[in-house]
């Protein structure tokens, strides 16, 4: 399905070229219309919103891309922010390599992607996580019976394990710096050496090491080391991950991201058991 005259006019201003061909591309959790262009040669990526989640989400990665540069960036073509139906366009990466599955040198290169990008200096109009984003085992405590609805831990046990719980999530982060806190393979594609880091709406400034922890339970999942193995010593870490997930994954589906929880539970699986290790419980 090609878009309306009105979307391919501006992808056209944006590329300073037509596309002769359009193709759905059918990846992400959210909604948002996604389409590889291409014509005479050239080829490009652009997705437009669809809803004000969307849009939110697509003008957030707009201004991201205005503020932050490095080789971890994949390059940026074009974009066109508006408070409906803002577009981004970044170039073709479809030849790129996209995990799963893992090998020791694509989680290599993909780690020292995410290192340059927790050095990067950021640029003062990133904002700072709010801590109220990550709820956890607070919200669980709170209200237990999404998490115990899934099955994974009994009520007896989470009455046992809540205080150590509680007690390393609430640990102040190491240090703060450059994040993009929505680390997962479906955001990270390998080309020619390197990886490149894709999906910039959650950019914020918060623990570095919090923002690769969350990383960690997919890469787990999907054949790679537990996380400990990338990140020892940090049961805060492992805690605080857990959490996320655990208030958040027996929650009903979202209406307009259909797999967010999906995914969550997936992260949970895995999260858990590194939290249970991590404190013993």
């Amino acid at each position: 399905m090609t878009p309306s005259p009105e979307i391919a006019d501006r992808i056209a201003a944006l590329l300073g070229w037509r596309p002769e061909a359009w193709r759905p591309v059918e990846r992400g959790y959210t909604p948002a219309r996604r389409y590889m262009v291409s014509g005479g040669g050239r080829s490009a990526f652009a997705k437009i919103a669809t809803t004000p989640l969307t849009a939110r989400m697509i003008n957030r990665e707009i201004e991201t891309y205005g503020r932050i540069a490095g080789p971890f960036m994949p390059r940026l073509v074009g974009a066109d922010p508006d408070a409906d139906m803002p577009i981004l366009v970044i170039e073709d990466l479809t030849d790129a390599v996209w995990p799963p599955p893992w090998s020791a040198d694509s989680i290599e290169v993909a780690l020292a992607a995410i290192a340059a990008l927790h050095a990067t200096v950021p640029d003062p109009g990133i904002p700072p996580m709010v801590p109220e984003k990550l709820g956890g085992w607070a919200a669980v405590a709170a209200d237990p019976a999404p998490l115990l609805s899934l099955g994974l831990v009994s009520a007896d046990w989470l009455a046992a394990a809540l205080p150590a719980l509680l007690d390393a999530e609430r640990a102040p982060p190491g240090r703060t710096g450059l994040c993009h806190f929505d680390l997962r393979s479906d955001n990270i594609c390998i080309r020619d050496g390197r990886a490149l880091l894709l999906d910039w709406a959650e950019t914020c400034i918060a623990d570095p090491d919090l923002d690769l922890g969350f990383m960690l339970p997919s890469l787990e999942a999907e054949g790679g080391p537990a996380p400990e193995a990338t990140l020892p010593g940090r049961p805060d870490i492992a805690a605080k991950v857990s959490g996320f997930f655990a208030a958040r994954a027996g929650l009903p589906e979202i209406p307009e991201a259909p797999f967010v929880r999906r995914v969550q539970r997936e992260q949970l699986a895995t999260a858990l058991p590194w939290a249970q290790r991590a404190l013993g419980v």
